[in-house]
C-alpha cells in the first residue's frame, strides 16, 4: 500500500464493470495517493445527522426477517443512529474484535488501492452522504451504504478474513488482468449476497441491507433468479448497477464463502474465459435455484 505522507492522488478515475449511466462523483483532489482521506466529521451538518438517523431507523425496522443474523448481531456495533460514526472511534471497536479499521474515501476508488486497503484490513467508507431526495434509492455508495451495509459484517471473523483474502486476490488479478471477473464476485456475493438459513434466504450484501426496497425485493419477490453459489458461474455473470439485480447468488454458509478464495484463482480464470459470458437474469440449465418464501 502507498504511504499516506507522499502526497495526493493523481485523479486517476475508478473503474466500473456494472453497466450503469451516471459517473461516480466525490471530492478526489482531498484524496491521498493510496484515496484514503479525513472523514472531515465537522463537516456533517445537523440534516446530515437526521437523515442518517432516518435511513438507520427505517433499515433496522425491517431486518428481521429478511438479514441473516449474524448481521442484525453486528450492526448494534455502529452506536447511536442518531449521529454517524467517526471512523477513528468505531475503528477502536472493530480493531478490537477483528483487527479491521475503518478509513474514509471519496467514493468509488481505483482497484489497487481498493484492494491494497482490504489486503491491510482497511475498509474504505465513503465520507459523504446522500441527498435527502435520494432518500429512497442511490447509485453509488455513500457513507450511509458502506457503513450500515458493510462495516457490521466485519465484526464477523470468518467474514472479515474473507474480505482481507478477496484484497490480497484482488492484487494478484490486477496482474493477471482478472479483475472484471473478481469484480463480479464481489458485487454478487459481498454487495448482493444472499445466504440460505435454518428459516430461509436471508440477505448479507451490503447493497441489499443498505435499500430499504432491495432488501425486501431480493428474499421475497418471485421475480429475480436465486442460484446457488457457483465460483465460476459468478465471474461469467453481468450485472447492472443501476437497477434492483435480476440474479442473485445464495450461499450456504460464511465458511462456504471463505474456503471459495483459498484455491489459486489462475487456472479458475483461465476456464472462465474459456467459456461466454451470461446476462444479468438468465437462467442456465441444471443448475440448483432458491425459491423465495
Amino acid at each position: 500500500m502507498l504511504d499516506h505522507d507522499k502526497g495526493v492522488n493523481l485523479g486517476v478515475a475508478p473503474v466500473t464493470y456494472g453497466q450503469g449511466e451516471r459517473p461516480p462523483r466525490g471530492d478526489y483532489a482531498s484524496a491521498r495517493e493510496d484515496y484514503t482521506c479525513e472523514q472531515n466529521w465537522s463537516a456533517y451538518t445537523a440534516q446530515d445527522h437526521d437523515l442518517y438517523r432516518r435511513l438507520y431507523e427505517r433499515q433496522a425496522a425491517q431486518l428481521d426477517g429478511l438479514a441473516c443474523n449474524e448481521f442484525i448481531e453486528a450492526v448494534r456495533h455502529l452506536g447511536a443512529p442518531e449521529r454517524i460514526p467517526r471512523f477513528d472511534e468505531l475503528s477502536e471497536t472493530l480493531y478490537q474484535k477483528t483487527r479491521w479499521e475503518v478509513v474514509a474515501v471519496p467514493g468509488l476508488i481505483p482497484e489497487e488501492a481498493f484492494f491494497g486497503l482490504l489486503a491491510k484490513r482497511k475498509f474504505p467508507v465513503t465520507g459523504w452522504l446522500r441527498k435527502p431526495e435520494e432518500f429512497d434509492y442511490i447509485v453509488e455508495p455513500d457513507v450511509f451504504h458502506d457503513l450500515f451495509g458493510h462495516v457490521p459484517l466485519l465484526f464477523n471473523p470468518i467474514f472479515a478474513d474473507y474480505m482481507q483474502a478477496y484484497g490480497a486476490g484482488g492484487l494478484k488479478a490486477s496482474r493477471l488482468d482478472a479483475c472484471e471477473l473478481l469484480a463480479r464476485l464481489y458485487w454478487y456475493t459481498v454487495e448482493f449476497g444472499l445466504i440460505n438459513t435454518p428459516n430461509g434466504i436471508r440477505a448479507y450484501g451490503a447493497g441489499i441491507l443498505s435499500s430499504a426496497g432491495e432488501l425486501r425485493y431480493s428474499v421475497r419477490s418471485q421475480e429475480p433468479s436465486r442460484v446457488g453459489f457457483d465460483l465460476q458461474r459468478i465471474m461469467r455473470t453481468r450485472y447492472k448497477i443501476d437497477s434492483y439485480q435480476a440474479t442473485y447468488f445464495v450461499i450456504e454458509s460464511f465458511d462456504e464463502l471463505f474456503e471459495a478464495t483459498s484455491p489459486d484463482f489462475t487456472p479458475i480464470y483461465k476456464a472462465v474465459r474459456q467459456q461466454p459470458e451470461i446476462e444479468a437474469g438468465a437462467v442456465v440449465s441444471s443448475e440448483r435455484l432458491y425459491i423465495a418464501a
